[in-house]
């Protein structure tokens, strides 16, 4: 399968990319700015259309600096925002959303979260998202962030039509494993895993170069084929430029062993008992 059909289905029927881009920190330099949207058009023409942002990023630069990189090009795009909680009520969720649109230059955007769980009621919250799906200002909506409790907080609200869950899970964040994401395989809503390589630590960790080497991959690409190889997981990592982008489309016809995988088990152990969600 290529690259642009890889998908996950989400409950509503519908399907996400399985590999995107990620935005934390893009737009805030001017200097870096055209190589930033140079790496992520580079990302849609191979086959990673999915691109997440926030309004929180640069307070709304990675917003401008994506819609820049997709001018032209926005039925190619699966578009993934965030809503910070603090603006997370019945009115502000709504209110956001449409600065966002704005910022991004676009009439809706495919899939829009709760950034984080703040002090707004959830149900609250999903009413408006609620609104914004009948408006046609977003196609779906989920969370980030979200522990196990949270979850079943989410749907005790209301939330049924949850469609991800995006979340910190990578080699060294595995605690999700033990109870948050057999919950979400149970109730069919798959992950978006952020920072799937740890912000770039992972890339100087002996076993994965290892299991790198056997492969002529890099240390990038294992991180990501693991991630990659898991059921119902989408990955959005972050480039900043064309080269880390294909090399990042690349990891997608990576394929791990099984000693690759025990390597890695051993190097990164999975949890033995339950863990706090962790943040970055």
């Amino acid at each position: 399968m290529t690259l642009a059909a890889a998908a996950i289905e989400l409950p509503s029927g519908q399907t996400m990319p399985v590999l995107g881009q990620g935005t934390w920190y893009l737009g805030e330099r001017p200097g870096r700015r055209r190589d930033e949207i140079a790496a992520l058009r580079a990302g849609l023409d191979l086959g990673m259309t999915m691109i997440d942002t926030a309004e929180m990023y640069g307070d709304g630069a990675s917003e401008e600096l994506v819609g820049e990189a997709i001018t032209g090009r926005r039925s190619d795009v699966f578009l993934v925002d965030k809503v910070v909680p603090s603006n997370a009520s019945r009115r502000g969720t709504v209110q956001a959303c449409r600065r966002s649109l704005q910022r991004l230059g676009v009439d809706h955007i495919d899939l829009y979260l709760l950034h984080w769980r703040g002090s707004h009621p959830l149900a609250e919250t999903i009413e408006a998202f609620a609104e914004l799906v009948d408006a046609g200002d977003i196609g779906q909506w989920g969370v980030s962030n979200f522990d196990l409790s949270d979850m079943t907080d989410l749907l005790e609200a209301g939330g049924n039509s949850c469609a991800t869950n995006q979340i910190l899970y990578n080699l060294t964040r595995r605690g999700p494993e033990y109870d948050l994401l057999p919950w979400l395989r149970e109730h069919r809503i798959p992950v978006m895993a952020y920072s799937p390589i740890e912000q770039g630590r992972l890339l100087g960790h002996p076993q994965i170069s290892e299991v790198a080497a056997r492969h002529g991959a890099t240390p990038a690409q294992v991180a990501l084929a693991w991630l990659l190889g898991q059921e119902r997981i989408a990955a959005i990592p972050r480039s900043a430029n064309p080269e880390h982008t294909r090399e990042n489309a690349e990891a997608h016809d990576l394929y791990l062993t099984e000693e690759d995988v025990a390597a890695l088990d051993t190097a990164f152990p999975p949890p033995a008992g339950p863990q706090p969600l962790e943040m970055l």
